[in-house]
């Protein structure tokens, strides 16, 4: 049986969002490493809100390697284009200028920007096909 092209573009976004968060993991991996971060971090003293806010946003791409493959086609092209979006933003605004943190995040950055690009991309009639 032959995969629609629908399910081709579900794969893909998927698997782009797990590129995605395999980078955001490690990133903060390899910063947890850098000299002095953690104790920063800890004394900040974030608040329960801010960790929930942090949750959140986290959560976004962990929802999205399923729901790619579940939303039907309206929901999941409106979904990749926001969720994407929301996470360049996190991305960016959320970082630090480690070099470490620069590369990941510019693959990052490349990965939502190409999950923004297919979605947009994605055109009703493929989905009968």
């Amino acid at each position: 049986m032959k995969a629609s092209q629908t399910d081709e573009v579900k794969v893909k976004l998927s698997t782009l969002w797990i590129f995605v968060l395999f980078n955001m993991v490690f990133a903060d991996i390899v910063g947890f490493i850098n000299p002095g971060a953690l104790e920063e971090m800890i004394a900040m003293k974030p608040s329960q809100g801010m960790l929930l806010l942090f949750s959140i946003l986290l959560e976004i791409p962990i929802a999205m390697i399923i729901l790619s493959r579940l939303l039907k086609y309206r929901a999941n092209r409106l979904a990749n284009i926001v969720a994407g979006s929301i996470t360049i933003f996190w991305v960016i605004g959320g970082g630090n200028t480690s070099v470490s943190y620069i590369f990941f995040s510019a693959l990052e950055v490349l990965g939502l920007l190409f999950i923004i690009w297919c979605a947009w991309q994605w055109n009703e009639k493929d989905q009968n096909t």
